[in-house]
């Protein structure tokens, strides 16, 4: 099991109200993902646990470009990884993101 932290800094927290969000089913071989509001609202940092060692080069690229779209301020978010694809794990960022804004 591999696991991995990246912390950014934003322009803004990610707007709305909601204090938490899971989206995605680890055990569908995909990943869930728990976004927290428990942050500063200049701050985002991604946990990522993953059985799948080497890869941490494209999990920063996703996650910079996740960060760099939605802003997602003052949110801590955890991700355990069962396998999916980088375009699987944008996607259920973004939905977290949305789930968050509401």
């Amino acid at each position: 099991m591999e696991s991995l932290t990246f912390r950014h800094s934003t322009k803004r927290p990610l707007p709305g109200a909601v204090p938490s969000a899971i989206t995605g089913v680890v055990a569908s071989g995909n990943l869930e993902i728990l976004l927290e509001r428990v942050l500063p609202p200049d701050a985002c940092e991604i946990a990522i646990a993953t059985p799948i060692a080497g890869y941490g080069d494209v999990w920063e690229a996703v996650v910079a470009d996740f960060v760099a779209r939605a802003q997602p301020g003052g949110i801590r978010i955890s991700i355990n990884d069962g396998g999916a694809r980088p375009d699987t794990v944008f996607l259920r960022l973004l939905q977290g993101a949305r789930l968050m804004e509401a």
